[in-house]
């Protein structure tokens, strides 16, 4: 499975990350490398939880990140 990271620079100065392929997994952080660790952690927890609850079959799984600038 292959998440897309997706960041912006907000006017701000704040970082927005956001996996796209995880409805809601976003977060603002102040550093780019802030924002991309706890967005990562976010998904994560995401697929635990969707583990758990039965939304995702139990099987092995690799999961890989990629990073890609807002447009």
């Amino acid at each position: 499975m292959t998440l897309t990271v997706e960041l912006e620079h907000a006017s701000s100065g704040e970082w927005i990350a956001e996996v796209m392929e995880l409805p809601g997994c976003m977060v603002v952080e102040a550093s780019k490398a802030e924002a991309l660790a706890k967005v990562e952690a976010l998904a994560f927890r995401v697929l635990a939880d969707r583990l758990e609850h039965g939304e995702a079959q139990p099987e092995e799984m690799a999961v890989s990140f990629v990073t890609t600038a807002a447009a």
